[in-house]
């Protein structure tokens, strides 16, 4: 390398570094990305640290989530824990989502860096918000 040029920068090569494949594929390919059309709950949860804010919109019938979706102005990491929420959510009844963790959620995305971890807080903070939402409306 002369003296002067910098090395080439790959932003990909930086964030395989830091985040597993399954991570990165929720974040470049985001599932349920967008509002459901006729939603009967939402919510809508901000992490003040870091300014990340999720939203979450569904339908819910007979216990169920019949769909749901999201809208995230995030890190990769939130962006990624929020595709992940709504896919493992999605057709499940309500009571069986109350186990998942933030520890769950970052384990089923390959591992978050320490850094990264508020993200899974967010998804898991979201969908409590959304049970709770959807048990109040039975």
């Amino acid at each position: 390398m002369r003296c002067g040029t910098l090395p080439a920068f790959d932003p990909a090569a930086i964030l395989l570094g830091m985040f597993g494949e399954k991570l990165l594929d929720h974040f470049q390919h985001p599932r349920n990305a967008g509002e459901v059309a006729g939603a009967n709950v939402k919510v809508q949860v901000s992490n003040p640290v870091c300014g990340d804010l999720l939203r979450l919109t569904a339908i819910v019938e007979k216990e169920s989530i019949r769909e749901i979706r999201f809208l995230c102005r995030g890190c990769t990491a939130s962006i990624a824990c929020a595709s992940f929420v709504t896919e493992f959510a999605s057709g499940k009844e309500i009571g069986a989502l109350s186990s998942l963790t933030p520890e769950m959620l970052s384990e089923s995305l390959g591992g978050l860096p320490e850094a990264s971890f508020h993200a899974a807080h967010l998804a898991h903070e979201a969908l409590h918000a959304l049970l709770r939402e959807a048990r109040a409306i039975r």
